[in-house]
């Protein structure tokens, strides 16, 4: 295994670190409104990131990115998240991100002129509409009680949503239903494309939460006898879960990288704070409590980027790589909200204000542990991968 990242990837990602310090990081503090960013501030940093040549770093060529690989991706993607804003701004943040990865795959030619396409190109936004609230799916998807049912050559939706991130101003939604009840649900679900505006489909409220930093916030969804056509299923009927999780595997790696930027950020701006303030005769990086914590920040975050690197380059040789991802979903998630927490408790007061963007990180980042499958449920599928290959039987 070689993790050197190619030179082309380390190029990108100086210009990455360079953009965000420049461009994005100054206009961190004039955000305004419930998204977050501005439409207008994002069109403007979008056309910036194109002229700089570190626009949508994952994507094909083809579709306007820069062709780069999940192993390449990982210094770039760790860029861009200095900034809560920069993986809006290079078109490389959940959902899209995840979203375009699925459609590229599998997307008929027509699905992927109408919806990727534009999506690429920053045109609009998405929406992956997956959990349920009780007693619907949600750590366990299996419960999911959307269904779908067919009717002629359309299918009709009825169902409720819940914290579907980017709902509010998503051009269209990816839908898991269950469209056969009489086998398990990893075998009986499938996806659909729902344009925005569908009769049937309601947004009922943004739910309020620790986030800010999502545009199009995290919302409820109902649908009631929503209408969509054979031609929007998302690859075949039946294969929901086989999609989501080719959705799910890359992008848990990816949330990991970004993550880590938004980290190695508190760290550095702890240590900077512990080599300029005086405390107790001295400075504070003298004294051995700080030490440590920045150490152990240090440490974390090291072996937290070995970790994603180790998974990258397995699922790059056709690996599903289940037991790695989860095992980097929980190790950086869990990691990422000590190594800010140091970072707060290193800067006292000043952390917990609004001078510093320490505060921001520690709200948004506590949501980590819990999307895309919480530590416990990883921690769950890692033990039983472990069992069952010491007992040779399923746990």
């Amino acid at each position: 295994m070689d993790f050197t990242p190619s030179a082309r990837a380390t190029a990108i990602a100086e210009r990455t670190r360079a953009f965000i310090d420049t461009e994005v990081i100054p206009l961190e503090g004039q955000v305004s409104g419930e998204d977050g960013i501005s439409a207008e501030q994002l069109a403007a940093l979008r056309a910036k990131a194109r002229a700089a040549g570190i626009y949508a770093p994952q994507l094909p060529a083809a579709l306007g990115g820069l062709g780069l690989d999940l192993l390449e991706c990982c210094p770039v993607f760790e860029a861009a998240g200095r900034s809560l804003f920069g993986p809006l701004v290079l078109n490389c943040a959940a959902p899209n991100e995840g979203n375009m990865h699925v459609l590229h795959l599998v997307a008929t030619p027509e699905q992927h002129a109408r919806y990727l396409q534009p999506l690429a190109e920053g045109q609009v936004r998405s929406c992956f509409a997956m959990t349920e609230p009780a007693p619907g799916a949600g750590a366990d998807p299996t419960m999911i009680r959307t269904s779908a049912e067919r009717r002629g050559s359309d299918w009709v939706i009825n169902g409720h949503k819940w914290y579907a991130t980017g709902a509010d101003g998503a051009a269209f939604f990816i839908v898991m239903a269950r469209t056969n009840p009489d086998v398990p649900a990893a075998e009986g679900c499938t996806l659909f494309l729902v344009d925005a505006g569908t009769p049937g489909m309601r947004l009922a409220r943004r739910v309020e939460g620790l986030t800010i930093a999502s545009p199009g916030g995290h919302c409820e969804l109902f649908f009631e006898d929503c209408v969509v056509p054979a031609s929007q299923v998302l690859g075949e009927v039946g294969q929901g879960f086989k999609l989501t999780q080719l959705r799910l595997g890359p992008a848990r790696l990816t949330h990991c990288m970004r993550w880590l930027g938004v980290a190695q950020r508190a760290l550095d701006l702890a240590a900077a704070r512990a080599l300029e303030r005086d405390a107790f005769g001295t400075k504070l990086a003298r004294h051995e409590a700080v030490q440590w914590m920045l150490a152990d920040s240090d440490i974390e975050l090291h072996a937290g980027r070995l970790m994603i690197q180790q998974a990258a380059w397995l699922l790059a040789q056709g690996n599903e790589a289940r037991r790695e991802t989860a095992i980097c979903k929980v190790f950086v998630s869990e990691a990422v909200n000590r190594v800010i927490d140091r970072a707060v408790q290193i800067c006292g007061s000043l952390g917990i204000s609004g001078d510093l963007p320490l505060a921001d990180f520690y709200r948004e980042a506590r949501a980590f542990r819990i999307y895309d499958g919480p530590s416990e449920v990883h921690r769950m599928v890692i033990a039983r991968g472990l069992l069952r290959q010491l007992s040779g039987k399923k746990i």
